[in-house]
């Protein structure tokens, strides 16, 4: 079920119009000192391959540009908390100055949920009187924003609201706010008066509560679908989020001050830059095209060449991962991005090394560029595979093909990372083609990978497959009388299968990787290594400083060292998917056995919201999923003498 366009030539903001947003809320906030928190709701158990180090040591884009977008308009006083770093964290004891913030949101994804709703749960238990506005965002939230509003009357909890879109969206709300906002009131009751006077109703982008007189949420409003930011050159610069990082700790309070600018670089090891995004594709899995309003958007590359050193230059990270949905999906803009980091390598003392994803079909498409790459430092590229057959999806990666794009890559000194998708109709092993799991792992492995990424197909919120899935019954509801939990999500358990014997695919996941990681592997490893690819610019493996100022003995120790640890990168990395193989297998047993004994119970429909739902004019909800209530109906009469209709 993917979520509407808007109509044709609505989709995107004017040009200028969040650069003047910004320079409005400035003018503000010199009126308003606000405080506020933000935190990333994170589960534990969701670390296991193929991302469980890249997960706890990079700080997320998308709380990280909310933390700057506040700085940038001039509220200081923030603090991004990750629950990655830490998990005790507890919104009734947090406090900036000695106060409890004005504002708190947790942005989550589907499966870090349950986190979410403690995080909320916990904020909601601080007295009213004194409760910061709550705010709900993020991937969770764009696609159910139901699910952070408590339809039990005798349990209520829940945000405020929910923003369904971007920065824009959230600077809307809070211009909107502020402008009813009168002296110290609180934000949640300036909130409160914007709501009931209709103030919300023309920001598209938000989900918001109507309640009775004694709390109850009686019906959600959803204000419709979000305008995009079509030039990203407009979004504040993300480097002001780092200087508002919550120390790690185990602590369940907030440190005096945010981390130290000397100590980031210890914690995120990587740092994300949202590049590009949207995608020309239209896989059914995937919700990328419709939530962009089938735009593809980018940054220009002197903005991301001016990003990266800043937080080079200021916190010292050398590593980046560029978070785009296709960094190939323009061919000019690519070409410019790739001028302008290779402008700033030239003339920078050290260099910098980063990563990225694309398809089969535009890396081949954009092989001549590959060199310029490399030298600006990129060291692999992930590339979105998914089924060598064409079974799942058709995107160009044919088995010579694909062989052909890790070739021009390995050649160019770039390491392919595929990444895979296990269905249904896909055996573990076939005697003819490359059909079978392992079978396009062989080919994979043979063709120079030294990583993979093996998911499970399961139904994403969003997507076209999202609907399908639960409507012909292969989403479980519960497994041995317990409810599928949130983290189940993670795309590696199997949650959504038309096997009788669904175990069967849960072990097909683990094979795979036992397949790809395993002891027989490291000797030849060792011997004849995968990761000993090209090497095409001798010098770029140092820095400026070493090229000009060492002795013709230390560059050659140095590149000796460099050169034999890049040899045995290939073995230790066989050693440290061994590692998260068995992280798998300890969350993964239990879980197994449930599929394999526990009586399985199936959804018939995908599970819509149980509060009414209705735009701001009182018809469907933007945001609603088929078999939502409309508020009016005679199990919900809160509007009265409304026709029964659902959305």
């Amino acid at each position: 079920m993917e979520l509407p366009c808007r109509d044709c030539g609505d989709e995107l903001l004017r040009s200028g119009e969040m650069t003047g947003l910004r320079q409005r809320m400035r003018n503000i906030a010199s009126r308003h000192d606000l405080s506020s928190v933000i935190a990333c709701a994170f589960d534990h158990r969701s670390r296991m391959l193929p991302f469980n180090y890249l997960n706890t040591t990079m700080a997320p884009a998308g709380v990280r540009a909310i933390g700057s977008m506040m700085v940038d308009i001039g509220f200081p006083k923030t603090r991004i908390v990750l629950q990655q770093w830490n998990r005790n964290f507890r919104p009734t004891l947090m406090r900036l100055d000695g106060k409890i913030p004005d504002l708190f949101m947790v942005s989550s994804l589907s499966m870090h949920f349950a986190r979410c709703e403690d995080l909320i749960r916990d904020a909601c238990r601080i007295d009213p009187a004194r409760r910061p506005l709550i705010i709900a965002g993020g991937a969770k939230v764009i696609y159910e924003p139901w699910d952070v509003f408590s339809a039990n009357p005798d349990d209520q909890w829940g945000a405020d609201v929910a923003v369904t879109g971007e920065e824009y969206v959230l600077l809307s709300l809070l211009e909107a706010i502020l402008s009813f906002r009168a002296g110290n009131e609180s934000m949640r009751s300036a909130f409160q008066r914007a709501r009931d006077q209709g103030a919300l109703d023309e920001i598209p982008g938000l989900v918001y509560p109507k309640t009775d007189g004694k709390g109850v949420t009686q019906e959600l409003v959803d204000t419709g679908i979000q305008r995009l930011l079509g030039d990203l050159d407009e979004l504040p610069d993300p480097v002001l989020g780092y200087g508002i990082l919550e120390p790690p700790s185990g602590r369940e309070i907030l440190a005096a001050e945010p981390i130290k600018a000397d100590r980031v670089r210890k914690s995120c090891r990587f740092a994300a830059i949202p590049v590009t995004q949207g995608c020309r594709f239209s896989c059914s899995f995937c919700p990328i095209p419709a939530y962009n309003q089938r735009q593809v958007r980018a940054k220009s590359g002197e903005r991301v060449a001016e990003e990266i050193s800043q937080i080079s230059y200021r916190y010292g990270i050398g590593r980046f991962f560029m978070t785009d949905d296709n960094f190939f999906v323009d061919e000019q803009r690519t070409r410019k991005t790739a001028e302008a980091l290779e402008r700033y390598v030239d003339a920078d003392s050290f260099r910098i090394a980063w990563n990225t994803q694309a398809t089969i079909h535009n890396t081949i498409r954009m092989k001549d560029l590959l060199p310029v790459l490399r030298k600006t430092g990129l060291r692999t590229l992930w590339l979105g595979v998914e089924d060598l057959s064409g079974a799942l999806v058709k995107k160009g990666q044919t088995g010579d093909r694909t062989a052909e794009a890790f070739s021009i890559l390995r050649q160019n000194g770039i390491y392919p990372m595929p990444m895979l998708i296990h269905h249904d109709r896909q055996p573990l092993i076939s005697w003819r083609g490359n059909h079978g799991l392992l079978n396009q792992l062989h080919f994979l492995r043979k063709a120079g990978a030294i990583w993979v990424s093996v998911t499970l197909l399961l139904p994403s919120p969003g997507s076209k497959l999202y609907r399908e899935c639960f409507d012909s019954g292969l989403a479980f509801k519960s497994v041995g009388g317990v409810p599928i939990e949130p983290v189940l999500w993670s795309a590696t358990y199997t949650i959504a299968t038309s096997s009788t014997r669904p175990w069967i695919r849960q072990l097909n996941l683990l094979a795979a990787y036992f397949f790809f990681f395993n002891l027989l592997r490291v000797p030849k490893a060792l011997v004849i290594s995968k990761s000993a690819i090209s090497r095409p610019n001798l010098e770029a493996p140092l820095t400026r400083f070493a090229q000009q100022n060492l002795s013709r003995w230390k560059k050659f120790r140095l590149r000796l060292i460099r050169a034999l640890r890049t040899h045995f990168y290939d073995a230790g990395l066989q050693f440290y998917g061994m590692w998260g193989l068995l992280q798998m297998l300890r969350r993964k047993a239990g879980w197994i056995l449930k599929l394999m004994y526990g009586k399985i119970e199936r959804f018939s429909q995908p599970p819509a919201s149980r509060i009414p739902m209705r735009s701001v004019d009182g018809g469907p909800a933007s945001h609603a999923l088929p078999g939502t209530p409309v508020a009016g109906t005679p199990n919900h009469p809160t509007l009265g003498g409304v026709e029964e209709k659902s959305a």
